[in-house]
């Protein structure tokens, strides 16, 4: 029988990370540094006081969380530094076992800074080969729609993301607060981006409960949803998400951060999982939340109880769920089980 102490390296299982926002990958480290030489002050919450205290469940402290990550983004002032936040991004899933990531970005937060929407994400494409070519992580871009602007934004960015679908997007999302904008509003966006093909990844079910998530279903057709936890609270959607196969990108340390969740303990990864759903393990926002890819993979053995054929399952979801071209599924798919095949460390 296996157990911790004789179990697999998690660094070494192949998996593929699909919930990481773009800001939010920065090495914590890297955003002092950027700061300092930009001469741009931060806060001690990202300082000396990091990881920052977060319960973003009421509108007061969704509000501190954005101005963390506003303030966090206002670091990213040269093509080089997003070139090198995504250099670093690759370089870290390259140390978790990660094969493939799908990292998303609003262009809408930069296109000040780097000529409009469309050069913008020119930028973070060519960034992403770049650093593919350096750290051998296959990268697809997700393009986001923030759900606080007007829905006409959404159906600009799914244009451009229309564009650039088989160059490197793969995905649209939708994200930010769910209480100030609800899915059904973003229906014409989102018509557009399946239409070119690309996945549909909306979050739901992290600020509100079960609705949220049935309407990235009903009006988004959604095949990921980021995040999803809250549908827990009504098993029947439970059983539909399990029948459909639509993945939940679950991010552990990130509804603990955010108070979605008191405690780890309480987040119903062992009952999804149990329930037949397809889960992909996320970070969310290490910059802002600490942990990364392995930990939350960490969690599941250890505070769930997950088994090594477990989280074996839970990587190939992570794959199964992403927009990873055929052929390097089929490699990281082999490579689990491989991992599998070999013998746990005594």
């Amino acid at each position: 029988m296996e157990t911790p102490t004789s179990a697999r390296r998690l660094d070494r299982l192949p998996k593929a990370h699909l919930h990481l926002h773009f800001t939010g990958s920065m090495r914590h480290s890297t955003l002092v540094e950027m700061a300092r030489e930009n001469g741009i002050h931060l806060p001690q919450a990202l300082v000396t006081e990091w990881p920052p205290k977060l319960h973003a469940t009421d509108e007061r402290g969704w509000f501190r969380f954005q101005r963390l990550y506003d303030v966090a983004r206002s670091v990213l002032r040269r093509p080089e530094d997003m070139y090198r936040l995504l250099r670093e991004a690759a370089e870290d899933e390259r140390a978790a076992g990660s094969g493939w990531l799908e990292i998303q970005v609003d262009p809408s937060g930069y296109a000040s800074l780097f000529g409009g929407l469309t050069s913008t994400l020119e930028l973070v494409l060519d960034a992403a080969r770049s650093a593919e070519r350096e750290t051998g992580v296959a990268i697809g871009l997700m393009v986001a729609a923030n759900r606080t602007r007007h829905p006409l934004d959404a159906k600009v960015l799914a244009r451009l993301a229309r564009q650039y679908a088989g160059r490197g997007v793969v995905s649209f999302g939708l994200n930010n607060d769910e209480r100030r904008g609800r899915a059904l509003e973003f229906e014409g966006a989102f018509r557009i981006a399946r239409r070119a093909g690309l996945l549909s990844a909306p979050h739901g079910g992290e600020l509100q409960g079960p609705r949220s998530v049935r309407e990235c279903l009903d009006e988004l057709r959604a095949d990921r949803v980021g995040h999803g936890v809250r549908a827990v609270e009504d098993p029947r959607l439970v059983e539909r998400i399990a029948a459909q196969g639509v993945t939940l990108e679950i991010c552990p340390t990130s509804n603990v951060g955010l108070g979605v969740f008191a405690e780890l303990e309480h987040l119903p990864l062992r009952r999804l999982f149990d329930a037949g759903v397809p889960i992909a393990l996320g970070t969310d926002d290490p910059l802002l939340f600490g942990p990364r890819l392995v930990e939350q993979y960490r969690i599941a053995r250890e505070v769930f109880g997950f088994s090594d054929p477990e989280l074996a399952e839970l990587a190939r979801m992570s794959v199964r769920g992403s927009g990873a071209p055929e052929s390097l599924r089929k490699e990281l798919l082999s490579g689990v089980d491989t991992w599998l095949a070999e013998e746990p460390r005594g």
